[in-house]
């Protein structure tokens, strides 16, 4: 089976539960540390499946590595080979696809509840689950590509998650785990401080009962991730 790459964009935003999830598939991964420089493939048929990381730069900055990425990611959708993105990832799939991103008026950091569109593929992705709560760490936003259906919405941000057959582009983030929240927390002490919102959290309040919650975020993500690999080709 050819390795599902998973493409990195700062160091502390790496794979988290997802990787947990494809050791346990007994699904191989390539891990690619463009924060560390390494460069964008430019063959996405090496791979099984693509997936994009978060990170807290924009989709639209002028970096060269976005470019590359942007132009991978349409490569992968036109050769039927699956695309996930959270966060900044799924933000770069938008834009590849032909969405736009924007600043969003209202920044989410933390835990917050979604719910779940009332549409087929939504069911398909997310079983009957109405309502879920995710995770949120993002001051931009985008529109849903040609053809693509949305999935998920949250009372601050409607694009929470996108299909397009078997491709998954996600605003918030699933992948999470224990340690990457605390991490987070502690990296981002000075942009809380500095973004009040409605949808911003503290620290403290991000960490509160966080082993239930994550437990909880890791079943949302079973789900997501299983439909996801049954794209890659076998």
């Amino acid at each position: 089976m050819k390795p599902v790459a998973i493409f990195r964009h700062f160091p502390i935003e790496g794979p988290g539960y997802f990787a947990t999830f494809l050791d346990r598939h007994a699904i191989p991964w390539q891990l690619i540390k463009i924060d560390a420089g390494e460069s964008v493939p430019a063959d996405a048929g090496q791979f099984g499946g693509l997936v994009f990381m978060g990170g807290p730069m924009s989709v639209n900055d002028d970096l060269p590595w976005i470019r590359n990425e942007l132009s991978l990611i349409r490569q992968a959708v036109a050769n039927n080979i699956p695309v996930l993105g959270h966060c900044l990832g799924g933000q770069l799939m938008a834009k590849a696809l032909g969405g736009v991103v924007s600043k969003s008026p209202v920044k989410e950091i933390g835990w917050g509840e979604a719910s779940t569109a009332d549409n087929q593929p939504a069911r398909e992705w997310f079983g009957n689950l109405s309502k879920c709560e995710v995770f949120h760490w993002h001051g931009e936003i985008f529109t849903l590509p040609d053809n693509a259906t949305l999935l998920l919405s949250s009372p601050w941000c409607k694009n929470q998650a996108f299909a397009l057959d078997k491709h998954l582009g996600l605003q918030c983030h699933v992948e999470m785990t224990e340690g990457m929240v605390k991490a987070w927390c502690s990296h981002g002490t000075e942009e809380i401080a500095s973004s009040p919102g409605p949808a911003v959290q503290s620290t403290e309040a991000m960490q509160v009962d966080l082993s239930s919650r994550i437990w909880a975020l890791n079943q949302v993500a079973n789900r997501l991730y299983a439909k996801w690999i049954n794209g890659i080709a076998h």
